[in-house]
């Protein structure tokens, strides 16, 4: 592409490959497409974690991970884009993975905390020239949009968790 450097090709190639796969995981927890567990299930799960309705938070989430997924890939809002997908695995560490210490291997939280820092790490840096924010003040990234993402996925989480 002419005119693309290294460094927007790259970050290019890093939100669309984390935000494609991000909105694939959660459509397979909403509509059970990918091998998935489809609504239902994932809805039984979430009642089991103390989420009621669990239906309800199952929509939530599962749309969480695919709107901010996809905001993400497309370069759309990205610090609402980013909060979501913070606010998304804040509640995981807590409720699921977080009394199984770090590693993946025993539960832990190794998976969600590489996810919100690569969100996190998206809106600090900025989405980039291609990008739909391109129009946007965001479209540096900064100290500003990243704070806001995480201070909106931090509030999200709790109001989720107090629920």
């Amino acid at each position: 592409m002419p005119g693309l450097s290294a460094a927007e090709g790259g970050l290019l190639l890093i939100r669309l490959t984390f935000g494609l796969l991000l909105a694939g995981h959660g459509a397979q927890k909403l509509f059970g497409i990918f091998g998935g567990p489809g609504l239902a299930a994932t809805g039984r799960n979430f009642d089991a974690l103390g989420y009621h309705p669990g239906k309800v938070f199952a929509v939530i989430g599962s749309l969480s991970e695919i709107c901010g997924g996809l905001g993400l890939a497309v370069g759309l809002l990205t610090p609402l884009a980013a909060a979501a997908v913070i606010g998304v695995m804040i509640n995981a560490m807590v409720t699921v993975s977080g009394a199984h210490g770090l590693w993946v291997e025993n539960g832990g939280v190794e998976y969600s905390v590489c996810i919100c820092v690569v969100a996190l790490a998206l809106t600090a840096i900025g989405p980039g020239r291609f990008s739909l924010d391109r129009f946007f003040p965001w479209r540096s990234g900064g100290w500003f949009p990243a704070a806001v993402a995480l201070g909106l996925g931090g509030i999200g989480a709790a109001i989720a968790l107090s629920i």
